[in-house]
């Protein structure tokens, strides 16, 4: 008994030093991993289910995402709260490159904006100039559900409403939800109400009731997404090795190719157009 109680003894640095490997292997995984703040519009519409999985294959690199408004994200870029972003307002991108808080925008892909609403559209919205449609919607008082989350969808509203010669819509039934691209789309669904969404979460939407797409095809619906990496000068915490290789890869022949690859019944949700 003496014998084995030494021999456990002796084992016992071995097996001490084998947790501690395993110890350190887990914890450098966990530092590899990569935290990216996106929109709700590329979660919600299923691209990342599409994408990350095969960046993780090329590279072994998990990827966190932490999806919000575009404004709330380029906040959290701007704390170093994240490694990199993926996001949609390129005014508010390229300011906060020029603030010094990320290193570089790189565009990646686009889609569209489109107002969807009831199929009725009783405030006789339908066809292809988004300003008409939103002067429309205010004469007509229709109603409007807005984001009001200061997302990229949010800002490209703001900006059709200022066109429309509204710098903040008053009419009774516009409301703000404060919400995600698919909270806003579901409130309009059981409300009959008009709400702008992008087209590749419209396309993974499936509580659609009544809904339908009024007015696209204006190129004032573009919609371009950019990705930009957190400045380590300001936030030497950040995992730049991460975000080189994300920001790498996406921007690649391989990486949009998995992009312009994911389709909802053989339709597109997004167009790859990085300068590579």
């Amino acid at each position: 008994m003496i014998q084995k109680y030494k021999s456990f003894r002796a084992l016992a640095p071995v097996k001490y030093a084998l947790a501690a490997i395993v110890l350190v292997a887990a914890g450098a995984a966990q530092a590899q991993a990569l935290v990216m703040a996106s929109t709700t519009s590329t979660e919600q519409s299923g691209l990342f289910a599409h994408l990350l999985p095969a960046f993780k294959a090329a590279t072994g690199v998990d990827v966190k995402v932490v999806a919000v408004g575009t404004g709330q994200a380029i906040d959290m870029g701007r704390r170093g709260d994240v490694d990199v972003l993926f996001v949609h307002d390129q005014a508010a991108e390229e300011k906060l490159v020029q603030e010094g808080f990320a290193t570089q925008r790189l565009p990646v892909m686009y889609n569209d904006f489109v107002l969807v609403g009831p199929a009725a559209d009783p405030a006789a919205v339908r066809g292809k100039d988004i300003v008409a449609a939103f002067k429309k919607l205010a004469a007509a008082g229709g109603n409007f559900v807005s984001r009001g989350d200061r997302s990229g969808t949010h800002a490209a509203e703001l900006r059709y409403w200022k066109a429309s010669g509204l710098e903040a819509p008053k009419f009774a039934s516009y409301r703000e939800c404060g919400c995600g691209m698919g909270p806003a789309l579901n409130i309009a669904a059981s409300t009959g109400g008009y709400v702008l969404t992008d087209r590749g979460t419209w396309l993974n939407f499936k509580n659609r009731a009544d809904l339908v797409i009024l007015v696209e095809g204006d190129k004032q619906l573009f919609n371009q997404y950019g990705v930009l990496p957190v400045n380590p000068a300001k936030h030497p915490h950040v995992n730049t090795t991460g975000a080189a290789k994300f920001v790498g890869w996406v921007t690649s022949a391989a990486g949009q190719a998995v992009i312009a690859g994911y389709k909802i019944g053989g339709e597109p949700l997004f167009f790859p157009n990085a300068k590579n």
